[in-house]
């Protein structure tokens, strides 16, 4: 995650409470608004169907053996700025939240915001990995699911589910997989809801758990969708779950530091199946202090140069050292995506064969 710690945020907002700036508090809100909020991004659409321009001998490469791009915190882009703080937050964060809204809430969207395209921008930007940490709001009596990370969502998981689909569809040889994370507040009631609602929009696009996901294969029964899920006994009882997806998190303020991590991930050797490398950076109460007026943005723009030479010496497939899926924030602020795809350059049919034979 990208957020602030819950132990940090707590004192930062406490010494925002006693220490309040001495500039008028419209023009510390405009300040703080500054950053991924007010972002224009080119959408390039030059990946939207680079699937299915690999060429054949990937065809019958398992997809957690390929290089595949994918944001982190997908749905960020649209978080309420009128919502109130997640229920799994600290209650002094909600209650300093309402005290004095034009201060934390501002501080909250900032670090929270981790992308600024679209889902459906995303996708057609080369995105084939989508990050989705779903809550149910407290005390909302109905069987509405959002996003989530601190605040709220402004649209639901079903709608963002059907717009997933209606891409799908335009682009019937892309593979998508949707990360089902988070559940803050979910009873069983609402997991039996939300797979309800997984299984009636994506159908018989559904890969199931027990097909090696290749393309060739995928393509020839129509599966589109691998959704994994973060709750082990609701896939155990139904098969088009697929168990829930390591996400290597480093939680390092600095580049050099988070890539420090990876390699000691990487050394300690791969997953079997589906993982993400992430490359995100997340703050702390320290570096907030020291960048007052600052932005995960920010933050995440200065270490793209050091992280883009870090994914180009990279290499998918089985072997212990390779990677998988890389997932990143702010999709289209540079080449993530294309440098991602380029990986697969790189793999060497025969010798994935053989590194198959040799497990």
């Amino acid at each position: 995650m990208t957020l602030i710690q819950p132990q940090y945020m707590e004192w930062f907002i406490l010494f925002l409470f006693f220490f309040p700036p001495r500039i008028p508090y419209e023009v510390l809100e405009q300040a703080l608004m500054e950053g991924p909020l007010q972002t224009s991004v080119h959408v390039c659409h030059e990946y939207g169907q680079w699937m299915s321009q690999l060429p054949e001998k990937l065809w019958d490469i398992p997809l957690y053996n390929l290089a595949l791009p994918g944001s982190h915190d997908t749905m960020t882009y649209c978080l309420d700025k009128n919502s109130g703080v997640s229920g799994n937050e600290l209650k002094l964060v909600k209650f300093l939240n309402k005290c004095m809204p034009c201060i934390v809430h501002p501080i909250i969207m900032k670090w929270s915001t981790t992308q600024v395209l679209t889902v459906t921008e995303q996708l057609e930007a080369g995105v084939r990995y989508l990050d989705f940490r779903i809550a149910h709001k407290a005390n909302d009596p109905s069987m509405n699911l959002y996003f989530v990370h601190m605040v709220y969502t402004t649209v639901t998981v079903q709608d963002i589910l059907w717009e997933v689909l209606s891409w799908l569809e335009t682009h019937p040889q892309e593979v998508v997989i949707l990360a089902c994370r988070n559940f803050d507040g979910l009873t069983k009631k609402l997991h039996c809801h939300l797979i309800a609602c997984i299984k009636e929009i994506f159908q018989c696009k559904l890969c199931p758990r027990n097909v090696v996901p290749t393309l060739r294969t995928m393509w020839q029964c129509g599966h589109q969708a691998i959704v994994s899920y973060e709750e082990d006994m609701e896939v155990a009882k139904h098969c088009e779950l697929w168990p829930a997806i390591p996400y290597w998190w480093g939680n390092k303020t600095a580049t050099r530091a988070l890539i420090q991590y990876l390699e000691h991930m990487k050394q300690m050797g791969r997953p079997e199946k589906f993982f993400v490398a992430g490359i995100n950076l997340t703050e702390n109460l320290r570096y907030i202090l020291i960048h007052p007026f600052g932005s995960l943005k920010k933050m995440t723009l200065q270490s793209f140069p050091c992280l883009k030479i870090w994914i180009k010496q990279q290499y998918p497939g089985p072997r212990k050292e390779c990677i998988n899926i890389i997932a990143g924030d702010f999709i289209g602020n540079n080449d993530f995506v294309k440098d991602v795809i380029e990986l697969n350059t790189k793999i060497n049919p025969s010798l994935h064969c053989q590194s198959k034979g040799n497990k």
